[in-house]
């Protein structure tokens, strides 16, 4: 590989595991991944930085192995962000341009997205992306992109998507500490909708849901924008753990039962009994009535808190295109099925397609945030500096504090 391709890197951070996309970008705007790997997380709850050294650890580690794949040391990447604390606002600005003969340009843009976020989004709370829905001109609406175009007063409508600046700035501490620096936050949902959406699909109307370990994401998307964000502070970890509780067995064996044995549609004939082990020495037996009403339970709970933020947005039942189901919860058998009974809508499970190179393992649902990534920062621009093999740095975590500081100092 030539030191003067152009490259990127999407890193997913999640709550149970972490990966990672490195591909090259030719002049065309076409990737070719070059690298990838996924390993287990550490110091995340719910999506976000409960500590810095484990999610730094993990990451430096897991993106050790991408790099040696590709060949290259990745300074920069495009991280995803989780948790409860991110949502949508709808805003509105209007600024005076001049006169009717101004030509709208990008410093106009710049002012009435700052006027339309400027006190509508808490001081607490990072933008992560303002999304124009709709411009007008002298009262004139329905203008998508105004630029070059004539008028005296400016006006926009948007969707703005924040999170809570404490979440914001621990991830990228994280990141920094593995030596990596987070170019841009995105939410994970927005994230894999990159990857898996088509334009028709955006402009007809369709939904995502992102079903991670610990957490469950939606975004609509309609007339070709994004219209909403929601999380949900539950997703398949959570299964997993109530099989673990009520049948009184290790997660990791509850984990293996709900791989092995459970379903999304509850309703065919199935065996009585699950079993698991050798017979006659370690064979254990499980009801499967007894584990289905638990799991059953859970999804009921998951799949109608999301039906109650569709509801909320005004889209539940409005999406011709239906519902694309991506994330590690979505590697569950027929839970697209139980998705489609719960939500009342057409659900398919998305993988991400288009790509070159080495992409054959990665396209799953659970790589959908981390090529999404790649991809935005291949559409926005943000390569990744490269400069040959990988050399190991170490973790860079903060500086020790107080006395310990000083006596480092010394030496």
């Amino acid at each position: 590989m030539d030191n003067d391709k152009r490259f990127v890197t999407g890193l997913d951070v999640g709550t149970e595991n972490i990966r990672a996309v490195i591909a090259s970008v030719d002049k065309d705007g076409h990737l070719a991944v070059v690298g990838y790997n996924e390993g287990k997380s550490a110091g995340m709850r719910k999506g976000v930085p409960a500590n810095l050294a484990g999610p730094a650890s993990a990451i430096d580690k897991m993106l050790g192995e991408a790099e040696r794949m590709g060949g290259y040391d990745v300074r920069n990447a495009y991280v995803s962000i989780n948790g409860s604390s991110i949502l949508s606002t709808r805003t509105e600005g209007m600024i005076a341009v001049g006169t009717v003969e101004h030509e709208i340009n990008g410093e106009d843009l710049d002012r009435v997205e700052d006027v339309a976020v400027s006190g509508r989004i808490p001081a607490n709370r990072d933008v992560l992306d303002v999304v124009p829905l709709e411009y007008a001109l002298d009262g004139q609406g329905g203008i998508k992109d105004p630029l070059g175009m004539s008028g005296a007063r400016l006006e926009m409508r948007a969707c703005v998507v924040s999170a809570l600046t404490p979440n914001c700035e621990n991830l990228k501490k994280a990141t920094a500490a593995a030596d990596v620096q987070a170019e841009r936050l995105v939410p994970s949902v927005i994230s894999a909708a990159k990857a898996v959406l088509s334009d028709r699909q955006k402009e007809n109307g369709v939904a995502v849901i992102d079903m991670g370990a610990a957490t469950t994401s939606v975004a609509v998307y309609e007339e070709g924008d994004l219209q909403y964000v929601g999380v949900v502070p539950a997703g398949s970890n959570n299964v997993t753990n109530d099989l673990a509780i009520v049948l009184a067995i290790d997660p990791s064996l509850a984990e293996e039962i709900k791989q092995r044995f459970v379903t999304g549609n509850f309703d065919t004939e199935k065996s009585p009994v699950i079993k698991i082990g050798r017979e006659g020495k370690d064979e254990r037996v499980f009801d499967r009535k007894e584990v289905e009403e638990v799991v059953k339970a859970r999804l009921d709970e998951i799949f109608g808190e999301i039906r109650k933020k569709l509801k909320a947005a005004k889209y539940d039942q409005r999406l011709p295109e239906g519902i694309i189901l991506v994330g590690g919860g979505a590697k569950m058998r027929d839970i697209d099925l139980f998705a489609k009974k719960s939500l009342e809508a057409a659900v398919k499970i998305g993988t991400p397609k288009g790509l070159g190179g080495v992409s054959d393992a990665i396209e799953k649902p659970e790589f959908a945030t981390a090529v999404g990534l790649a991809m935005l920062a291949a559409e926005e621009g943000q390569y990744t500096p490269v400069g040959g093999k990988k050399a190991k740095k170490g973790l860079k975590m903060p500086k020790t504090p107080g006395l310990l500081k000083k006596l480092f100092s010394k030496f």
